[in-house]
């Protein structure tokens, strides 16, 4: 067994926050999307899970599926001009803007 392993599967794992964040906040670093355990300030350490699903504040009318993007500055919204995608909705039926089901993407392939 390797005696350098960190985690084992990197589901949640500790990043340094890009932005201050409160416990369940999405948070995307690099090319990491998740949501924050702890929360924690600006280049703190926190632990970033990277899977399941969470209700978080979405700005715009999501459907299933459909793909969520978080701004430059934390906040989801069904834009995708200037954004990052952050996450899928999750659900039956189409929301209007507010709480919505989401599943974080974890990891994301490197953009050129």
């Amino acid at each position: 067994m390797a005696k350098n392993q960190r985690y084992t599967e990197s589901r949640h794992i500790a990043l340094p926050l890009p932005y201050d964040r409160a416990p369940g906040e999405p948070v995307n670093i690099g090319i990491f999307n998740g949501v924050a355990l702890n929360g924690g300030k600006s280049g703190e350490t926190a632990t970033v899970w990277l899977d399941g699903s969470y209700d978080v504040t979405v700005t715009g009318a999501t459907t299933p599926g459909a793909t969520v993007y978080i701004t430059p500055a934390g906040a989801l919204n069904t834009t995708a001009s200037g954004n990052k995608p952050w996450g899928a909705a999750i659900g039956t039926k189409a929301a209007a803007a507010g709480v919505v089901e989401v599943a974080p993407l974890g990891r994301t392939a490197p953009t050129a």
